[in-house]
């Protein structure tokens, strides 16, 4: 079904566009040598930052797509009620599921052009589909449990909420300041 996205879904791309400018904006601004440089061993670089970003996004988008092409399926109302906001906080610590690591990032241009790829194919998704269209189909995140497909683009941007902050962490640090 395509339709013109609902008023929740447009609040939700405007969100997703302003955290994405913020944080290429942030990016654009670090030189190559500190894009790839760890703060610490344990610690990600920007790049594997934004690398993990993608990678993400790219999952969402593929569970997404795949799920779209099944039946419509609906998840019960206190499951529906998921808050996903609560991922854009630092305070609890999440290990990032081994399909989603950033292993090998690619260069910073080449990183930045993937990300705004896969943000434009998002977008592009929840144009073709209303609201009530992602509604009706299932992600299964691996913190929050199962959620329907309209949080899961709020997941999206509060996800990358959470890494713009992780990103101005490691840049202090590696700026000492």
């Amino acid at each position: 079904m395509t339709g013109v996205p609902h008023s929740q879904v447009k609040r939700t791309l405007a969100r997703l566009n302003s955290i994405h400018g913020r944080l290429l904006n942030l990016i654009a601004e670090t030189d190559e040598a500190q894009f790839v440089r760890r703060p610490s061993e344990n610690e990600w670089s920007v790049a594997e930052i934004v690398y993990h970003l993608a990678l993400v996004e790219g999952y969402v988008i593929k569970s997404l797509e795949q799920s779209l092409a099944q039946p419509p399926q609906r998840l019960p109302l206190f499951r529906r009620l998921i808050p996903t906001r609560i991922v854009a906080s630092r305070l609890l610590r999440v290990k990032a599921p081994r399909g989603v690591q950033p292993l090998n990032p690619p260069p910073k241009m080449e990183l930045i052009e993937a990300f705004n790829g896969t943000r434009a194919r998002l977008k592009t998704l929840c144009a073709r589909h209303e609201r009530a269209r992602l509604r009706q189909v299932i992600f299964k995140h691996p913190f929050l449990g199962p959620i329907d497909g309209a949080a899961t683009i709020s997941f999206v941007g509060y996800h990358e909420v959470r890494h713009y902050k992780q990103i101005r962490e490691v840049l202090k640090k590696l700026n000492g300041t």
